[in-house]
């Protein structure tokens, strides 16, 4: 078996997944190192098997609409086991598809925990015994090991579950308490709202999802309190006692909270965890490690891409990171990622979805009296009948010197798709003349941003 290779890889996730792929393509010898199941937290605990989770979630809303449409439902049930278990049989399937993949690239799977000997020799381990495996040398090293759920330092902390957790769980608890307030805890939320779990959220602040349009946050707010989800502002975790299925959690105002389980959804760190990277001297900045331009760290044949840098924590952006490193060092192009308008969703109920600068950091960037702002706010067809639901809101922020659309914003159904598209018109430098000069498609959500007057 091979033992020296042009690159290694550390991490079979989406980034690393992409690199080794593409570095393969074009004639080099490639290894990649994974101890987990190949497809990394996008398709293994992520965005793939929440995804799944939301789709199932959400059909609980269209079947309570469908009376309305003419349709009568009798003894409906969730069976949340079922979910659950096909759920984590698609993953297996997605965890298969790409080791294959791998295989038809000329890629080498290797099993096992990665870490450094020197710059240029990686050890292969199995943390459970410590054994050695594998010894592997590269002229290049990419570590694109990801990230992994951060869990707070407080009494009894071990009883709570993070996301990884919620993919293996077989049953669903009938009461659970979710701890955070970023899109990881939202989407949760509303996933096991939708299965039939109460559930209560505790947010540290004032308010759900900082960073995102803060009229979209609250426009989500209000949606999650009108399906019956339990948020309380304001508080901190202090403690988690009692058993699993049975716990008693307290707050730092002195509230008492019984729930059958807890969700911690405050965060996610870098796995840097085992990689002894203090062996060849990596630089670190606040437990990430520093990367230059084309993913260069301080040491020149190793790189690293993904959420273990300071770039944008997305699965797409880490496959692009992925493929332009490939490109750089084993193609003939020296093009960079662009780390501008990138689209971002909430896989919430209603979605959240965005592209380009917020209100809120265009005041701040360009000043209040510079920007205009754009919004429609209806109530969507689908929802007209059985008049439930919230309402779509639609919003352009147009700089008022160049008329260019800085940032395009939407709560409502399908909003990930749309705004998917329109992340390519302000990647051209769209005007807000070029919306208005685009012809509307009727009836539609989105025709919405072409109408806007």
């Amino acid at each position: 078996m091979k033992r020296s290779f042009d690159l290694i890889v550390i991490g079979a996730g989406s980034g690393g997944l992409a690199a080794a792929k593409k570095a393969a393509s074009y004639g080099a010898s490639v290894a990649i190192i994974e101890g987990d199941l190949v497809g990394g937290t996008c398709v293994i605990r992520g965005c793939v098997p929440k995804k799944l989770l939301v789709c199932g979630s959400s059909l609980s809303e269209s079947l309570l609409s469908a009376p309305s449409y003419g349709f009568d439902f009798d003894n409906l049930q969730i069976k949340s086991e079922r979910l659950l278990a096909n759920v984590r049989q698609e993953v297996k399937r997605l965890n298969e598809l790409h080791e294959a993949f791998l295989s038809k690239a000329n890629v080498q799977l290797f099993k096992g925990w990665g870490e450094f000997r020197n710059s240029n020799c990686i050890a292969i381990k199995n943390r459970k015994n410590g054994e050695t495996l594998n010894e592997l040398y590269g002229e290049r090293i990419l570590l694109a090991v990801g990230g992994r759920p951060k869990r707070p330092s407080i009494e009894g902390a071990s009883l709570g579950w993070t996301s990884d957790d919620m993919f293996i769980l077989k049953s669903l608890p009938n009461k659970i308490i979710i701890v955070g307030a970023g899109y990881i805890a939202c989407e949760f939320a509303c996933i096991l709202q939708g299965l039939g779990v109460e559930v209560t959220q505790i947010v540290r602040g004032e308010r759900i999802l900082r960073g995102f349009d803060l009229e979209l946050s609250s426009s989500l707010t209000e949606a999650m309190l009108n399906k019956g989800i339990n948020i309380i502002f304001g508080e901190n975790l202090s403690s988690i006692k009692g058993t699993p299925g049975s716990l008693i959690i307290k707050t730092n105002t002195g509230k008492e909270l019984e729930s059958n389980g807890l969700l911690f959804a405050t965060g996610r760190e870098p796995f840097l965890e085992g990689l002894q990277l203090e062996k060849v001297g990596i630089e670190i900045f606040e437990n990430k490690i520093k990367v230059d331009s084309e993913n260069k760290t301080n040491i020149s044949n190793i790189f690293a891409i993904g959420d273990v840098t300071d770039r944008i924590n997305l699965t797409p952006v880490a496959i692009d990171e992925g493929r332009k490193f490939a490109d750089r060092n084993y193609g003939k192009s020296d093009r960079k990622v662009n780390y501008d308008f990138v689209p971002y969703a909430v896989f919430s109920q209603p979605e959240i979805a965005s592209v380009g600068i917020t209100e809120e950091k265009a005041i701040q960037s360009v000043g209040k009296d510079n920007i205009k702002v754009y919004r429609s706010i209806f109530r969507p067809l689908s929802k007209s009948l059985p008049k439930t639901g919230s309402k779509c809101i639609l919003k352009l922020i147009v700089n008022k010197n160049n008329n260019k659309v800085l940032g395009c914003h939407m709560i409502g159904d399908n909003a990930s798709e749309i705004i998917q598209m329109a992340s390519i018109s302000l990647m051209l430098g769209a005007k807000k003349s070029d919306f208005d000069n685009t012809m509307a498609l009727h009836p539609t959500i989105a025709e919405e941003f072409v109408t806007m007057r």
